[in-house]
């Protein structure tokens, strides 16, 4: 073959390649050019369908393209966080994922249908709120030590609520009672709502939930906060002492909330999904109305946010582990 031949040829060749590698270059700029879906792996109502549902609002405008919000409740978050898992990765697919979904690993192991750090990219660590440690307001527990204290001379006989095993209120109590070497008895309820009336009836004694869930019954009087699960005091409740605070070293727990795409999502997508997000986190009126259910702004990139679910998941695999739960 002659040099001219061999000319044309590879210059025929580099603007396939340049054809082909074209769409990839310009992703973001096109994107969204159809309905984009937001997956809640919960029932309606609780922060994450708040979340879910005040960004489809606002990316609706922003990015003039429907937003619609899915849930997709079912096998402790599996249904939802699977669909996600196995969508197309186009960013045309997200998911709201909180503290749970790090917890996820350790409960089921191999029977995990995905890969929790292979098979998403994380968009954005949206925001964060504190699990708060509560007692009825008439419990003869008036203090962290006087819990700690009659659970070690009463092993099991203290009863504490969850919302299910792996739930952020269940890791927030099997990790205080490793902390603490005591032992209480778990019951689970499926959900929040069901949880608390439990604790105001007396079926159990003591609960961690998030604050949004035991806020009004604090402020209420019908229930007393003992502490709260942060490295700081919650905004909200000022007077009442982190768990560090109490008398336990070591102990944190932040309650979070965020977004991932499916793995192999492209950058540009992920990265103009998080500035969508991130302008609407640093909205006034949204971090007021986050603030006024206790959920603090956090804002992050995409690689804070996957730094956050890499120590989450070792975190509560190793808790998980220790405390030998297991989901048959």
């Amino acid at each position: 073959m002659n040099i001219r031949k061999m000319t044309l040829l590879l210059g025929g060749l580099s603007l396939s390649l340049a054809s082909l590698s074209a769409p990839a270059a310009n992703t973001a700029e096109s994107y969204p050019d159809k309905p984009v879906r937001i997956v809640v792996p919960y029932t309606p109502g609780g922060f994450n369908d708040t979340l879910a549902r005040t960004a489809s609002e606002y990316l609706t405008k922003a990015w003039d393209q429907s937003v619609v919000v899915e849930n997709k409740p079912g096998g402790n978050t599996l249904i939802g966080n699977t669909a996600v898992a196995q969508s197309k990765p186009d960013g045309y697919t997200l998911l709201i994922t909180p503290l749970p979904f790090s917890a996820l690993p350790g409960l089921y192991r191999d029977k995990m249908p995905y890969d929790a750090l292979k098979d998403f990219e994380p968009v954005i660590w949206a925001g964060s709120t504190q699990n708060i440690l509560t007692v009825r307001a008439d419990s003869k527990f008036k203090s962290v030590k006087a819990l700690i204290d009659y659970a070690k001379a009463h092993p099991g006989e203290i009863n504490y609520g969850s919302t299910g095993s792996g739930s952020s209120n269940h890791l927030s109590m099997e990790l205080f009672l490793e902390l603490t070497g005591t032992k209480m008895t778990h019951i689970p309820y499926k959900g929040s709502a069901p949880a608390v009336t439990a604790l105001l009836a007396g079926d159990i004694d003591v609960l961690f939930d998030n604050l949004p869930n035991v806020y009004p019954n604090i402020t209420a009087g019908k229930l007393n906060a003992l502490a709260s699960t942060g490295i700081k005091r919650a905004a909200l409740l000022p007077d009442v002492p982190t768990v560090v605070e109490a008398g336990v070293p070591g102990y944190e727990v932040s309650v979070w909330f965020g977004m991932q795409a499916p793995a192999g999502t492209p950058a540009d997508v992920i990265e103009k999904v998080n500035a969508g997000m991130v302008k609407m986190l640093h909205e006034k009126d949204v971090i007021e109305r986050f603030g006024k259910q206790g959920v603090e702004v956090v804002a992050s990139s995409p690689a804070e946010f996957k730094a956050l679910v890499n120590a989450e998941v070792k975190k509560w695999t190793g808790v998980i582990d220790r405390a030998g739960i297991k989901i048959e």
